[in-house]
C-alpha cells in the first residue's frame, strides 16, 4: 500500500498511514504519534547565546530559567514575520524549532546577525528528530517511554522541558501546546528516532501523518508559516499576543518598533480569524472573502475537513468583519457562505 505523503520545506513529509479520519479519531480519543521532523532544530550555546537570541525575536529568553521554554517570532526591520519559533532553554544552551517552510529565512537571519565568537550554534535538524506524543492517553504513554511520573509531566507549563535518558541515550521531553489538546515533544537523536517510534505504538499510540495533525491545528486557530502567515504579517495579525508571544517589557529586538507602535498607540487592520461553512467542505485555500455589501474583505489560508466541526478555515480578514458575521467566499467554479468565528474555533 502506497503511503500518502506531501513535500514540505524540501522534505517528504507522511499524510496519513490509516486514513486521515481514522487517526484523527485516535488523537481524540486516545493518543497518535506523529513525526514532527520536518521542522528545523538549531542550538545556540555559549555565555552570550541569550542575549543574541533575545536580540533577534520577540519573546524575552534571557528571563528563562533552565528547563522552562517559550513562543516567539523573528521579524525583519519591517516588522514582518519571518519565522515563529519556539524556544527551549537548558543550562548552558537554547534549542530553537522552527517551521520547514520559515527554515531558510530562520537560518538566514542568524548568519546575518550573531556573531559566531560571540554565540555559537549549529543546525540540529539531522542530529536531532522530533516525535509527537498527543491526545488523553499522551502523558502516560510519554511516562512510559522516558521514565517519568505521569504527575510531573502534567505539571509542566507550555514549552517546560525535562531532560530524560531513553534506553541509556539522552533526549528531551516537552509540553507542546499547538493543537489543543495534551501532548509532548520528544527530541531524540537520530539513531533512535525508530526505536523511540516503535516503544510509543506498543505503548499505545496510533500512528499519524500530517492531516489529522492539521486538523486539529486549524481547530486549535494555530497559524503556520507560508499558509496562514508569512513576511508579510505583522505578530498582531497573527494573534501572536493570545500566545504569550511578544514581550513589551524587554529589551530592543529587530522589529520591536513596528510591534510596539500597534500595541500602544494603533492597531492592525486585518486579524487572522476562523470560517465555518455549513457543509462538510470548507471555503479552499485562497478563496476571496466578500461581505453582504460587495466589499473584499479577506482571504481564506488554511482549509480542512473536520469531523468534529465540519468544514473550516482560518483567513485573514479586515478587523471590522466581527466573529458572527457571515461572508461569501468565492474561487473559480464556486462560492459558498461562511461563517466567521473567534479562534480557537468553539467545541
Amino acid at each position: 500500500m502506497t503511503i500518502p505523503s506531501t513535500e514540505i520545506g524540501g522534505q517528504d513529509v507522511v499524510l496519513a498511514y490509516a486514513g486521515v479520519n481514522s487517526e484523527y479519531e485516535a488523537l481524540r480519543s486516545h493518543a497518535i504519534v506523529v513525526d514532527r521532523s520536518h521542522r528545523g532544530r538549531m542550538r545556540f550555546f555559549g555565555e552570550k547565546s541569550g542575549e543574541a537570541l533575545t536580540g533577534l525575536v520577540t519573546n524575552d529568553v534571557v528571563a528563562m530559567q533552565p528547563g522552562h521554554g517559550q513562543y516567539g517570532a523573528a521579524l525583519s526591520a519591517k516588522g514582518r514575520i519571518v519565522a515563529d519559533l519556539r524556544i527551549f532553554a537548558s543550562p548552558g544552551s537554547y534549542l530553537v524549532d522552527a517551521p520547514a517552510r520559515a527554515w531558510a529565512n530562520w537560518m538566514g537571519m542568524v548568519k546575518k546577525y550573531v556573531n559566531p565568537r560571540i554565540s555559537g550554534y549549529r543546525d540540529d535538524s539531522h542530529a536531532v528528530r522530533d516525535i509527537g506524543l498527543f491526545g488523553p492517553d499522551a502523558r502516560r504513554i510519554v511516562a512510559a517511554i522516558a521514565g517519568l511520573n505521569a504527575d510531573g509531566l502534567a505539571a509542566l507549563t507550555p514549552y517546560a522541558h525535562a531532560e530524560v535518558a531513553i534506553d541509556g541515550v539522552a533526549a528531551t521531553v516537552a509540553r507542546a501546546v499547538d493543537i489543543g489538546v495534551e501532548g509532548f515533544d520528544l527530541f531524540v537523536p537520530f539513531e533512535s528516532f525508530d526505536a523511540v517510534w516503535k516503544r510509543a505504538v506498543a505503548a499505545g499510540a496510533s500512528p499519524a501523518g500530517l492531516g489529522a495533525w492539521e486538523i486539529a491545528r486549524v481547530e486549535a486557530g494555530r497559524p503556520e508559516w507560508g499558509i496562514d502567515i508569512d513576511d508579510t504579517t505583522i505578530p498582531q495579525e497573527a494573534n501572536l499576543d493570545d500566545f504569550d508571544a511578544i514581550s513589551y517589557t524587554k529589551g530592543c529586538y529587530i522589529g520591536q518598533e513596528v510591534v510596539a507602535r500597534v500595541h500602544f498607540r494603533g492597531h492592525v487592520n486585518k486579524h487572522l480569524r476562523g470560517l465555518r461553512a455549513a457543509s462538510l467542505e470548507p471555503a479552499p485555500t485562497g478563496a476571496q472573502l466578500i461581505d453582504d455589501s460587495g466589499n473584499h474583505v479577506g482571504d481564506v489560508r488554511s482549509a480542512v475537513a473536520s469531523p468534529r466541526l465540519g468544514g473550516i478555515s482560518l483567513a485573514m480578514i479586515r478587523r471590522e468583519v466581527e466573529p458572527g458575521m457571515s461572508l461569501t467566499a468565492k474561487w473559480e467554479g464556486g462560492e459558498r457562505r461562511v461563517d466567521v468565528t473567534a479562534l480557537p474555533f468553539p467545541v
